[in-house]
């Protein structure tokens, strides 16, 4: 282990990156800074004792070094670089092959804690999911925690995570018992396909939803003849794209693009089952990549100043404040998506 370079049988890609950081097999070279890094944050990791550096060698020398030749290791461990410089570790634990799911295992060099802790975890975290979801297809993926930093679940909760439980009085720390608190991420795969005549009945029942039509600038119910029309006109029509996103097969909303002269205005529907879920900035984003593919007109999107769940989710997907203006008659923020600006 200590020679060569070493490569994990259950990937397919060893290393991913994003800009000048990247995530590798962990390194034998990395295995001092690790073992400091661990001692001086012990607070937070289930360690019960000081590591040596005996004892670090012998758990890269018997129990890592394994890990490289399994199909199905129940830990996948990185060393976690800026321009090839190890600055942290981490990786996937008690990965449960059979159910799809895994624990996210991430620490940090101890002086970029206090000024750069979220900016690094949102690094790792993208990394890390690169893995999870894209090249071992997991499911589901979780942080286990000490309920000892607070500010792991700010950074958590931007990133997408969501708040699943609290196991109370789950861990003993300086001789008091303390809360675990768990965040999760579930892989939902979405793929798109274009409306189809077969689609009129879903999709009238999508904008009849009550949120949909309180968020719409035409907040009536809408009347099934009318929306036949309405669909029958859209479908046919070239300066219109009905993007239908489907998860496991099954569909869980429109993103619609209006082709103009000038510009494309968007509006998205989510399936009332697939809210909460973090999905509606997912649907947004790849349905915009879709959508430049083909044309390069800029992308508009006009929202209910009011509408911040909206507003929140096309923030995330990309979209960038252009103005505020009265639309319809309603105050509304206009969002604005460029070509160079798809994510």
């Amino acid at each position: 282990m200590k020679n060569k370079k070493n490569t994990y049988k259950a990937l397919n890609t060893q290393s991913f990156s994003k800009e000048n950081y990247s995530i590798v097999p962990i390194r034998f070279k990395d295995r001092l800074k690790i073992q400091k890094w661990r001692n001086e944050q012990m607070y937070h990791l289930r360690q019960t004792k000081l590591l040596t550096e005996e004892d670090q060698n012998s758990y890269f020398e018997n129990i890592i070094s394994k890990l490289f030749l399994q199909e199905k290791p129940n830990q996948i461990l990185f060393s976690y670089l800026e321009d090839n410089k190890c600055i942290g570790y981490g990786g996937l634990v008690h990965i449960n092959w059979t159910d799809k799911n895994a624990e996210i295992s991430f620490i940090m060099k101890t002086s970029l804690e206090k000024e750069h802790f979220n900016f690094h975890w949102k690094t790792f975290l993208n990394l890390i999911e690169q893995v999870a979801f894209k090249e071992i297809e997991l499911h589901k993926i979780f942080t286990y925690a000490f309920d000892l930093r607070p500010h792991l679940y700010l950074a958590l909760e931007k990133n997408n995570y969501k708040k699943e439980s609290i196991l109370k009085d789950h861990c003993f720390y300086n001789n008091e018992f303390k809360d675990v608190i768990i965040h999760s991420k579930i892989n939902y795969p979405i793929v798109f396909r274009k409306a189809t005549k077969e689609d009129e009945q879903l999709l009238f029942d999508w904008s009849n939803d009550k949120l949909t039509r309180q968020n719409s600038y035409q907040s009536k119910e809408i009347v099934l003849s009318d929306h036949k029309k309405w669909f029958s006109n859209k479908i046919k029509d070239n300066n219109s794209l009905l993007l239908i996103g489907t998860t496991n097969s099954v569909p869980i909303g429109l993103v619609r693009f209006d082709i103009k002269e000038e510009n494309t205005t968007v509006g998205i529907t989510l399936d009332k089952n697939f809210r909460g879920k973090k999905l509606a900035s997912k649907l947004l984003s790849e349905a915009s990549k879709i959508y430049f593919k083909e044309l390069k007109k800029p992308i508009v999107a006009y929202i209910k100043k009011e509408n911040i769940a909206s507003i929140k989710s096309f923030e995330k997907s990309g979209y960038k404040f252009y103005k505020e203006e009265q639309y319809n008659g309603i105050n509304s923020f206009i969002y604005k998506l460029e070509k160079n600006d798809s994510l």
